[in-house]
């Protein structure tokens, strides 16, 4: 068997860190996935031709799957810090850079890591 490679590495990582939020606000169904999965193909070869960004791959891939929902469904992640005004949607920042955060512009807050949303959100579940 082989090792993983670094690229994999950090493409599964992603993928992984993006399910998470999506499973955090209760919107990983399966054509919601399928959007995951189809940023994770376009960044492996996005990776392949810039090995030195693996590292910003989550983050790249979380603003992929935010660009695709809001195409299909509407705005994603929601803020679950402001709770008065017109809803609107946290920001990966940095747009290209290691270490990605859901941030909140409105209120000039980080709100969580990718792939940590459900310590923001208070991580209860409905059921």
């Amino acid at each position: 068997m082989h090792p993983i490679s670094p690229l994999e590495q950090a493409l599964h990582a992603a993928r992984a860190l993006v399910l998470a939020d999506l499973a955090a606000g209760e919107v990983a169904a399966a054509d919601v996935v399928s959007m995951v999965e189809e940023a994770v193909v376009q960044r492996r070869w996005w990776v392949e031709q810039w090995p030195e960004g693996a590292e910003y791959v989550a983050g790249l891939v979380a603003q992929d799957v935010q660009d695709a929902l809001l195409e299909a469904y509407g705005r994603w992640p929601l803020c679950p810090v402001c709770g008065s005004g017109d809803p609107h949607a946290l920001d990966v920042e940095p747009e290209l850079g290691p270490d990605p955060h859901w941030v909140c512009h409105k209120a000039g807050v980080k709100v969580a890591a990718v792939g940590a949303l459900r310590s923001a959100t208070g991580g209860t579940s409905s059921s």
